[in-house]
């Protein structure tokens, strides 16, 4: 069974896409495990990892995803287990997930360097496991290239074996090959795949917002899948809206007091994604009703609008089990710019 070690050097870098693309686009049985959870869940009376029950649904694991990490918090798990217990958890959590499998991907928490403290890093990882490390890099030109001389010069590697690393997110990809990939090269540094920046990826739905903010859908619920592109805060009067260009920019979710007729009627007249009621005020029937007509949905929220663009404004676009659309056009990006036969056989 091969084993890799999926990291990155900066946390939303990527990697659980990555996991998601390789496997889809390799097409063997995969096993997964994320021993050092930083995105809790609570399901079901019990703490998930989100990534573990992301994986989980789309490759039908049937694993429990409370049994794919060992646990979550820095102190709690410094006081259950020592050095030995770790490595001893980690590989049994390998044992439960890579039964039978032709792979086994093992997501490394946040960053890097996440979990060394408790010998749950990815570098402690590949070694207990005897694993291969893939190191998922993205960010800002500049700082892709100060990130792959410093994991050169200054991350001891000796002790694991390095696949190599993807660069991923890249707004201009013809530059970057052209200017940045020849010094790369001279570092001897394994690049397996540089991926450009596409936006579709970095957008959610109305649905990933509906469940990030706790809504209740009023109106609409058939047309949660739509994308969320632009969000614009109706505090203006309506009329000043309308004379705006911002508020006509497609696929926008407008942030509004239930009690502003005014501007939910204005907002159901542009091309809307969905309206954010805020305060806990329902509008008039009459634009439930026009809303339904217009297929927008209309989600109701008990903070105010300031608040809930502060929290919308910190939102991560995580990926969803149902996001069908992003999961093929990763796995399509997977297959053109990744060099895959690099994990056939390894």
């Amino acid at each position: 069974m091969q084993r890799y070690v999926i990291t990155s050097m900066h946390p939303n870098a990527g990697k659980t896409s990555m996991i998601v693309g390789l496997a889809k686009a390799l097409q063997k049985k995969i096993g997964y495990i994320k021993p050092f959870g930083d995105r809790l869940l609570y399901r079901k009376k019990r703490l998930w990892d989100y990534d573990t029950a992301l994986i989980n649904s789309i490759f039908d694991l049937e694993q429990d995803p409370a049994e794919m990490s060992i646990g979550f918090d820095h102190a709690r798990l410094l006081y259950i287990f020592d050095k030995e217990t770790i490595k001893k958890k980690v590989l049994e959590l390998q044992e439960g997930a890579g039964k039978d499998k032709d792979i086994l991907f093992v997501e490394g928490g946040k960053e890097i360097s996440y979990g060394v403290s408790l010998y749950l890093d990815a570098i402690s990882l590949a070694r207990s496991l005897s694993a291969e490390l893939v190191i998922v890099i993205s960010g800002k030109e500049e700082t892709i290239i100060d990130d792959i001389i410093f994991l050169k010069n200054h991350v001891h590697l000796d002790a694991v074996k390095v696949k190599g690393i993807i660069i991923n997110k890249v707004p201009n990809l013809e530059d970057f090959i052209h200017i940045h990939l020849p010094k790369i090269n001279l570092l001897n540094m394994n690049v397996l795949g540089i991926l450009p920046h596409h936006e579709e990826l970095s957008q959610f739905s109305v649905h990933f917002l509906a469940d990030r903010l706790f809504a209740k859908v009023v109106t609409g619920e058939s047309f949660l899948n739509r994308p969320v592109k632009n969000i614009i805060v109706g505090s203006m009067s309506a009329n000043a809206a309308k004379n705006s260009p911002v508020f006509h920019e497609k696929n926008k979710v407008v942030i509004t007091s239930g009690d502003r007729d005014d501007m939910i009627d204005a907002a159901l007249d542009s091309d809307t994604s969905a309206i954010v009621l805020t305060c806990n005020i329902e509008p008039s029937p009459k634009l439930v009703s026009k809303a339904s007509e217009r297929e927008i949905p209309l989600l109701l929220v008990s903070p105010d609008t300031y608040q809930i663009a502060k929290q919308i404004d910190v939102i991560e676009p995580l990926l969803q089990a149902n996001d069908s659309k992003k999961i093929l056009l990763i796995e399509q990006m997977i297959k053109k710019y990744v060099k895959l036969e690099e994990f056939a056989g390894s």
